[in-house]
C-alpha cells in the first residue's frame, strides 16, 4: 500500500485534518500551504511540509513512517536542519511523525530526546487514536489506512454512511468519498476499482459532474497544454498515470512529468 501517496493526497486536499490530528485549531489550515520538499544537492526529500503564510506560525515537517527504520530520526533531523540552513526561514518549526503503531517506532532517540521532551517533535500512533465510531470522520478516515481487510470493510461502510449524513458540503463530501475509495483500492489490490465501487455503493461517484467535467476537459481540449492541465484533477480522482495517458492520448512520461510539476509547485 502506497501510504506516502495516500497521506500526501490527504494532507494536500484536507489540510485541516493534519491540524485536528495534532490537537490544533483546524482554522490554522487556512494559513498554510502543504507540499513535499526536496533538499538541494542531497538525496533527501521530506514527506510533507506545511509552510505558513504568516511569520508568527511555525513550519510543520511531517514524516509518515510505516516500516521500521533504525535511522529515521538521524535522517529526519538531518533533513530538517539542512532545510533550515538552505532556506533561513524566520518562522519557528515543529516536527510530526506518523506511525501505524508504536511497534514500528524502534529507532533510538538518545541524541534527540530534548526535541520530544519539549514537544517540538510529536509522534502519533494511529492505532492509539481511539475507536473509529467516536472519532471525527476525518481522523477515522486516516485510521482506515491501518485496519486489516475484514475491519476495513465494515469501517469503510460506516465512514461512507457518516460522510453522506454528516458532511453537508457537497464538494467536501465528494472529496472524502473519493479518498475513502482510493484507500480501499490500495487495501484490496486484487479487486478492481469497479468491484470496490459496487461493493461499497460508490458507483454514483463516476456520475458526478466533477468527475465527468474533469475527464472531458482533457479529451475535448485539442491543445496539449490543456490536456496537461487536466492531469492533476484526474490524479485527484484516483486514476492511474496509465489510465490518464490512454484517455488523453499522452505519453506516460508526459503525465508523470505533469504530476511531478504539480507536486513541486
Amino acid at each position: 500500500m502506497k501510504t506516502d501517496s495516500i497521506f500526501y493526497r490527504l494532507f494536500q486536499e484536507f489540510p485541516d485534518i493534519f491540524f485536528e490530528l495534532i490537537g490544533e485549531l483546524t482554522q490554522e489550515a487556512n494559513t498554510y500551504q502543504f507540499s513535499s520538499v526536496e533538499i538541494k544537492q542531497t538525496a533527501f526529500r521530506i514527506d510533507g511540509v506545511f509552510l505558513p503564510t504568516h511569520e508568527e506560525s511555525p513550519i510543520y515537517f511531517v514524516e509518515v513512517q510505516f516500516q521500521t527504520d533504525a535511522n529515521i530520526y538521524a535522517r529526519l533531523f538531518a533533513e530538517i536542519f539542512l532545510y533550515l540552513r538552505q532556506n533561513s526561514p524566520q518562522n519557528d518549526w515543529r516536527g510530526v511523525l506518523i506511525y501505524p503503531s508504536s511497534s514500528v517506532d524502534t529507532s533510538n532517540i538518545q541524541h534527540y530526546r530534548e526535541f520530544f521532551t519539549s514537544q517540538r517533535v510529536l509522534r502519533i500512533y494511529l492505532d492509539e487514536l481511539g475507536e473509529v465510531t467516536s472519532l471525527p470522520i476525518s481522523i477515522a478516515t486516516i485510521k482506515l489506512v491501518i485496519e486489516n481487510e475484514d475491519i476495513a470493510i465494515s469501517q469503510a461502510r460506516q465512514l461512507i454512511n457518516r460522510t453522506k449524513q454528516e458532511i453537508s458540503s457537497k464538494p467536501k463530501q465528494r472529496q472524502l468519498l473519493e479518498l475513502i475509495e482510493t484507500i480501499l483500492v490500495y487495501k484490496f489490490p486484487r479487486m478492481s476499482r469497479e468491484e470496490i465501487e459496487t461493493m461499497f455503493g460508490l458507483s454514483e461517484l463516476k456520475q458526478t459532474r466533477f468527475y465527468q467535467d474533469a475527464f472531458q476537459e482533457g479529451k475535448q481540449e485539442g491543445k496539449q497544454e490543456g490536456k496537461l492541465e487536466a492531469v492533476p484533477r484526474l490524479l485527484a480522482l484516483g486514476l492511474t498515470v496509465e489510465q490518464i495517458a490512454e484517455a488523453l492520448g499522452l505519453e506516460v512520461a508526459q503525465v508523470r512529468e505533469a504530476s511531478q510539476n504539480q507536486s513541486s509547485s
